[in-house]
């Protein structure tokens, strides 16, 4: 498969590399409105620096992966499906609904392979989680709670851009919440506050919150979440069900644990989702690529996409209402 990256920042780079470790995969050309992080990039895995448009109908192209900036998505989406590509994308696929189901249309109607990336399906707990789960190994799920803390805030200026905590922190959190349910919520609560930040409030963000699901047989999942955790990154996961409970734990730099007098002491969280997802990154470009040169279809999907960012815009309806939203 000859691929194009399309954004050359911080996860561009990480794909980048792992499409240069990958056998049967060729890094053809990268894109990135920074020259200097584009040329970097292409010098390091013998890539060409293209304009992203011509990747985009470029013959020598099967597929792109999107990495830009939310707000270029949209056009970005558009173009490569007009030129037959296969299509990885960030999430979200856009800030706003109606124009992710443009690109969902878009794809539909070029019947062009595309995945929604969120990684977190395929780290090794969470899938082992959620293939527990469809087993029965605990019945049916009935509580979940999902935990999921930065160990610092992003600076205000990507804050007024980023669409908000539920777009951009949570809808991983969201699509987790589907992906464990295995049923569609039909009613949505949040709640939020400013905490560490008084410029993320004045940016009309929060930067602490807390969203309740519930299906319509009865099903509840809670997500807890905050831009700030002093001891580090901080992403658990527990499912009660009728016969018992899976919990996925935090991973940590190392598994030493030291006893004395003052207790038990363990080593720090692995510092940021970079680190704590390396493997997931891995395997989802793994998934893909498989699932593209089979001609099967990539998951999660644009529809995907779609379901997790109408329950992270009903979240926001209900901080904003200060009322449960019902789908």
């Amino acid at each position: 498969m000859r691929m194009g990256l399309l954004g050359c920042g911080r996860i561009g780079k990480v794909h980048g590399a792992n499409i240069s470790a990958m056998d049967g995969v060729e890094l053809v050309a990268v894109a990135d409105a920074m020259e200097d992080a584009a040329q970097a990039l292409a010098h390091q895995h013998g890539a060409q620096v293209r304009d992203p448009l011509d990747i985009c109908a470029a013959n020598d192209v099967d597929a792109v992966m999107i990495c830009t900036p939310t707000t270029t998505h949209y056009d970005l989406i558009h173009a490569a499906a007009q030129g037959g590509k296969a299509i990885f994308c960030e999430k979200p696929i856009d800030l706003s609904t109606a124009r992710a189901a443009e690109c969902l249309s878009i794809v539909t109607a070029k019947n062009v392979p595309f995945m929604t990336a969120f990684q977190r399906r395929f780290d090794p707990s969470f899938a082992d989680l959620e293939r527990r789960l469809r087993a029965g190994e605990i019945g049916t799920p009935e509580l979940i709670i999902l935990t999921s803390r930065d160990p610092s805030p992003p600076p205000v200026s990507y804050i007024e851009t980023s669409g908000g905590i539920f777009r951009d922190m949570i809808i991983h959190d969201l699509d987790i919440a589907r992906f464990f349910l295995a049923e569609e919520p039909s009613e949505v609560h949040a709640t939020g506050a400013c905490h560490t930040d008084p410029g993320i409030g004045d940016a009309g963000d929060v930067d602490t919150a807390a969203v309740t699901l519930k299906t319509p047989s009865g099903k509840i999942c809670q997500i807890n979440a905050s831009r700030r955790a002093v001891y580090g990154y901080d992403q658990r996961a527990e499912v009660l069900g009728e016969g018992g409970m899976l919990r996925i734990e935090n991973r940590l730099q190392n598994s030493v644990e030291r006893a004395g007098e003052g207790g038990f002491t363990r080593a720090p969280t692995l510092h940021f989702f970079l680190d704590r997802y390396a493997d997931a990154y891995r395997i989802e470009l793994a998934h893909f690529v498989e699932a593209v040169g089979a001609g099967k279809s990539p998951s999660p999907s644009a529809e995907d996409g779609l379901r997790a960012q109408k329950l992270a815009d009903a979240a926001q309806t209900s901080l904003d209402e200060g009322r449960v939203v019902t789908l």
